[in-house]
């Protein structure tokens, strides 16, 4: 039976799932993170499905979200967009080290995915951390300077008096940098990477990540099971069933032990 415990884990409200025959060992760790304005509660059906493998998953919501929720409308959340990836991203180590502590963990075998604005945390993750072992990234984009470049030229069509000066601009897109994935491609190191994103995708075009695939993809050499784009041409910005199910077979490929396979 698969159990959901509500949980604090410092300041961050998370839901914590996995098997309860298995609750309290040391299990393969997922950490996946919610979209833009939605919340933890909103991904359960992956944590159910992945608890179901073996994995413990960890929801948190992200900061102005869920439980942190703060009043602000998606017109006052927008230009705080990359603060929220950013404190996302500089969240985790807090997250993994309760849960080493509590021994409930395998540190070897701890993956990272999420949707939406959670699949570009997923990006920067892998770019700051080496003890992530595999990522899901779903609808999401390596390429934090080209897609922030792009939101800032919508917003600026939309907006009589844009809020950020050029150089205030400038400084944003500078902290971007060591996160940008596309822009420091060694750092994944050959770990693990699925793609999925919708053909039809307005929201995060599908194209910075596509291209970033398809640059990276030759220098895994003989490991093309590492990384995987799936491209679906019927969807939009929705992770279709087949996306869910192959998150949770990806991660079921490389992060469960041989042992715990067989």
């Amino acid at each position: 039976m698969v159990i959901i415990e509500k949980e604090l884990i410092g300041h961050i409200p998370v839901l914590h799932v996995g098997e309860q025959s298995v609750f309290n060992d040391e299990l393969p760790l997922v950490i996946f993170i919610h979209g833009f304005q939605s919340a933890k509660e909103h991904n359960l059906h992956y944590a159910y499905l992945m608890a179901e493998k073996g994995f413990r998953v960890i929801l948190p919501d992200v900061v102005y979200h869920g439980e942190r929720e703060a009043g602000h409308s998606e017109s006052e959340l927008m230009p705080r967009f990359w603060e929220m990836v950013l404190q996302t991203i500089k969240e985790l180590p807090l997250l993994k080290n309760d849960l080493l502590s509590r021994k409930l963990i395998d540190p070897t075998s701890i993956g990272i995915a999420g949707s939406s604005m959670g699949g570009i945390v997923t990006h920067g993750a892998l770019a700051t951390y080496d003890w992530l072992s595999a990522g899901v990234s779903l609808m999401g984009t390596p390429s934090y300077v080209a897609f922030a470049e792009l939101q800032i030229g919508e917003i600026k069509k939309r907006e009589i008096d844009f809020p950020l000066t050029e150089e205030e601009i400038t400084q944003s897109i500078a902290q971007l940098k060591p996160f940008d994935l596309s822009l420091n491609r060694d750092k994944l190191a050959n770990r693990p990477l699925l793609f999925w994103h919708g053909a039809k995708d307005h929201v995060v075009p599908y194209q910075y990540a596509y291209r970033f695939y398809e640059e990276l993809k030759s220098s895994y050499n003989e490991m093309d099971d590492k990384i995987k784009f799936i491209l679906d041409k019927r969807a939009a910005h929705k992770v279709s069933r087949e996306g869910v199910l192959q998150t949770v077979q990806w991660f079921e490929k490389h992060l469960l032990p041989t042992i715990q396979k067989a």
